[in-house]
């Protein structure tokens, strides 16, 4: 059957992709970076399942997640499964059901695939690869402020120079809103206007709402309250309810210790951001790179997860979106992945018992090895060195112990012998 031309995507469910070397390899070094910086800071590693019992995975994910997550029938148990469209809720039901006997606090990290449905046509990622880290047991400016400076150290230990850590708090916004009385439409369409920092249409939304002229101005400062440092003063300015004040004390002593960190200068508040209202509980922030509209990363305090599955604790997290880390890094990336195997062994002959000892000899001694099991021609193993980023092609002769050594790059020749690499005396 004569296939299309554009049949490997439309081979494909819409929002998945085939990874293929180049890019398995940079996704693999942005996962192997970022694991090595979650070492470094005390986080051990958690893997958990790839399917949930719907019921069970459902009691941590907030409104919008449960939505997309996808669900079956199980043959084997009758009930309805679930792909986790986030990996932090089932970190929690570990820690909640496996770990209540683990001291506390508990610094855990994970990777892993997850699956959310997108809306037709959006053109979204279905398939979401995640890394990240969760701290439990601690509630303090000081946890929330190591969690911005490991993204920080994440980014930069990844080459990045010029990025954003956009840092909010969920509880300035809700304490501005507990003090309104506003309908459930009119409060969801005025919180969308401060989401989109939509000035005009949400003074036009507060136009004949009846409250106080002071509430208003509450309301109307919202997106308006980003920047540097300065913001947090600004805001207490406008600002009177004791929630969203204890909100600002918190992000002031969070920005203290980042002060500590040396990491401010990557840092700006944003009191209108509402990213994460039906799951997080103070803090929140998300990672930006030049050029790319979508965060690189997100997180913050969720301190009520954990009591769903019946241990409560404080917590804070955030994870890394993999695939957009890609997009963004993507140039920036080939040097770092675009590995070569040392060396192709290339011999003529029925006997092919002294290549084997070769590729077997080179690589206990720590070089890559391959050998070329076509027959063909010398030439035509050369060029394939080349396309296929082999740095020598060692060529065994046949009835003698003569080696010859061609660096591909510049086809340089030098000669030793079989005795000399299998006794490790020659050096590439």
């Amino acid at each position: 059957m004569n296939l299309p031309a554009n049949a490997p995507e439309a081979m494909l469910p819409k929002g998945v992709k085939d990874f293929l070397p180049l890019k398995a390899a940079k996704i693999e070094h942005l996962r192997r970076v970022l694991h090595e910086i979650f070492a470094q800071w005390g986080f051990r590693p958690l893997i958990p399942p790839s399917l949930e019992f719907l019921h069970v995975l459902e009691r941590g994910l907030g409104e919008g997640l449960r939505e997309r997550a996808f669900r079956f029938d199980d043959r084997q148990s009758g009930r309805l499964l679930a792909f986790p469209p986030d990996i932090t809720p089932q970190v929690a039901r570990i820690v909640a059901t496996r770990m209540r006997e683990v001291p506390l606090p508990l610094r855990i990290s994970y990777e892993g695939r997850v699956l959310r449905h997108t809306e037709q046509q959006a053109g979204k990622d279905r398939e979401i690869f995640q890394a990240g880290v969760e701290m439990i047991g601690l509630q303090s400016p000081e946890a929330d402020a190591e969690m911005i400076a490991m993204v920080v150290e994440c980014l930069k230990a990844l080459g990045v120079d010029e990025f954003t850590v956009d840092i909010g708090q969920v509880e300035f916004f809700r304490g501005v809103m507990a003090e309104l009385p506003l309908s459930g439409g009119l409060a969801r369409d005025v919180q969308t206007a401060i989401g989109h920092k939509d000035n005009a249409g949400l003074r036009a939304l507060l136009a004949d709402a009846p409250i106080a002229d002071r509430a208003k101005e509450e309301i109307l400062a919202l997106p308006r309250l980003f920047g540097g440092p300065e913001v947090l003063e600004k805001a207490e300015h406008k600002v009177v309810n004791p929630r969203s004040r204890a909100a600002l004390n918190n992000m002031a002593q969070v920005l203290q210790v980042l002060e500590v960190y040396g990491v401010q200068k990557h840092v700006t508040l944003g009191l209108g951001e509402l990213r994460g209202l039906d799951y997080h509980t103070g803090v929140t922030f998300q990672g930006f790179l030049p050029g790319i509209g979508r965060a690189v990363c997100s997180g913050g305090r969720y301190d009520n997860l954990t009591g769903r599955y019946g241990y409560p604790a404080p917590a804070t997290g955030f994870t890394f979106n993999i695939l957009n880390l890609l997009f963004a890094l993507e140039r920036q990336l080939e040097q770092q992945t675009s590995r070569s195997t040392d060396v192709l062994i290339f011999q003529r002959g029925a006997d092919k018992v002294p290549a084997q000892k070769v590729a077997r000899a080179l690589r206990e001694q720590g070089f890559s090895a391959a050998r070329d099991m076509i027959a063909r021609a010398l030439e035509e193993t050369l060029d394939y060195a080349q396309k296929m980023n082999f740095r020598f092609v060692m060529i065994i002769g046949d009835g003698d112990t003569e080696v010859r050594v061609v660096r591909v790059a510049d086809r340089v020749e030098t000669r030793t012998s079989l005795p000399a690499v299998l006794a490790g005396e020659f050096t590439l």
